[in-house]
């Protein structure tokens, strides 16, 4: 309590301060409006190539802005990529690399495998500065709205906020909690009545997101809406536009059914991501706010494809991590545009707050402003991701083995790393130390293993990325004890 008091008051002060000597009076300072969709996958969206699903409104953010060809999520899981995106440091280095569970002694966990996997863990770390915290002393107003998930299951209560490690307590001065029309919000309680046609259902974390971006503002803000579709379940009260994709996705094809839920949930979400844009029109600030829509991660593979990459959410291979990524900032950002340089989620802090007029000291990510006026930009770096666990977690030995593309199936994930440098990709296995490397600018499906084609380029990267995981002190899985 008294930590979180302390860090209330400094932010105060230091408001206080940067007001007082001109600071937050920026009026070229933009707004920034993060709209962040959950399990999303990178072939989900009109605009990044589907022809099956309808995405008007987003696809209009992306004629309107920036369309990123080679965007990724920090970690192929939800909440060790929101922690990584809300403080803009690596997973290995935050040491959260799988979701937020319930309470010790609530979990379940399979133990006939051969590593043991690092200690789960529950919270963000409240000495972590998030997002929130470094805009709020630039004189930025801080929202949140939607899924944090990066706390423990409340009282063992399904996504649940603990009231000490909630968004009011990482520098959001306003948080509601709520599952808006998401089908989680239907737990215990009977089903809803599904809509009449041509109707979409009303959402109240969009409601809400829209609501604060049409009041006054003295200062500018920061909203981060949080959704929860696309994740499971998928769930429908809009059948009339199911039945629609039935003439569009075939009959034949695998998993049908759960394709024509999921298509129709997809252009809900659509929906709800157009009520936003149709706000920022609203309030006279379209000009001046930039507008971010990124996946935490990649899509489920029971309903989502993710073709033409391979594998899925919870494994480091393409689907599993590379995402759509959109920005919008009129007379900043050109419309209709395209950067294929590599940017990850970690880059998201720095860049808001290096456009907000501050740095962002000790942290992973870079500033993505100049690829926002210069998409053609020549970086030189690395991107890393650690996944030190087995997933499913619970019935490992069920899954199958084999992660492939269009195979519509909970594949086994095995404790794994992965570094790409340029366009080439390197994914290394704990349990044995082998590697696979990838040139994704002429195997975008990873189908050709180059490591042994290529022993040099391999070793090079694998002991870049043994260098960087021990540099940050990586949490590995290890050989069982027992």
């Amino acid at each position: 309590m008294l930590h979180q008091i302390l860090k209330c008051l400094n932010g105060f002060v230091l408001i206080a301060f940067l007001s007082s000597i001109g600071v937050c009076q920026g009026s070229d300072r933009p707004s920034v409006v993060f709209i962040l969709v959950d399990d999303l996958g990178w072939s989900d969206l009109g605009c990044y190539g589907n022809k099956a699903h309808r995405t008007p409104h987003i696809d209009r953010l992306a004629a309107e802005g920036m369309r990123f060809t080679d965007a990724y999520s920090p970690a192929p899981i939800c909440s060790a990529s929101r922690a990584s995106i809300l403080t803009g440091k690596t997973v290995p280095r935050l040491r959260f690399e799988f979701v937020t569970k319930n309470e010790a002694g609530h979990q379940r966990l399979d133990t006939d495998v051969p590593l043991e996997t690092p200690p789960f863990t529950l919270n963000l770390p409240l000495e972590e500065r998030t997002v929130a915290e470094r805009l709020s002393t630039l004189g930025y107003e801080t929202a949140f709205l939607g899924k944090w998930h990066v706390s423990q299951h409340y009282q063992q209560r399904y996504l649940a906020w603990h009231p000490k490690f909630g968004p009011r307590a990482q520098g959001f001065s306003l948080a509601d909690e709520d599952f808006g029309d998401h089908p989680y919000a239907w737990q215990g309680r009977p089903r809803p009545a599904d809509l009449p046609h041509g109707q979409f259902p009303q959402d109240t974390v969009i409601q809400r997101a829209a609501e604060f971006i049409r009041q006054d503002h003295a200062q500018p803000f920061f909203l981060m809406t949080s959704l929860y579709h696309v994740h499971t379940p998928v769930k429908n009260r809009c059948r009339w536009l199911v039945n629609e994709y039935e003439g569009r996705i075939p009959a034949d094809s695998p998993n049908c059914k759960k394709r024509l839920e999921y298509a129709a949930f997809v252009e809900t979400m659509d929906h709800h991501v157009g009520t936003i844009l149709d706000a920022i029109e609203a309030s006279g600030r379209r000009e001046n706010t930039l507008v971010v829509l990124l996946s935490d991660n990649g899509g489920h593979p029971e309903y989502c494809a993710n073709a033409p990459l391979r594998g899925s959410k919870w494994n480091l291979y393409e689907g599993g991590i590379r995402v759509p990524m959109l920005a919008r900032w009129p007379g900043h950002i050109e419309a209709a545009s395209t950067c294929s340089t590599p940017v990850i989620g970690y880059d998201l802090l720095p860049t808001f707050v290096d456009l907000a007029g501050g740095q962002a000291e000790d942290v992973d990510g870079l500033s993505l402003a100049e690829l926002f006026t210069n998409p053609d930009a020549n970086w030189s770096r690395s991107l890393i991701w650690h996944f030190p666990y087995y997933h499913p977690e619970s019935s490992f030995s069920i899954a199958i083995e084999q992660i492939g593309v269009n195979d519509f199936a909970v594949s086994q994930t095995r404790p794994q790393s992965a570094l790409r440098r340029g366009n080439h990709k390197l994914i290394k296995f704990a349990e044995d130390g082998r590697t696979e490397l990838y040139n994704l600018s002429e195997d975008i499906s990873e189908q050709h293993d180059l490591s042994r084609k290529l022993p040099a380029r391999s070793h090079e990267l694998n002991t870049e990325l043994e260098q960087k995981l021990d540099a940050m002190q990586a949490r590995r899985a290890i050989p069982r004890q027992d």
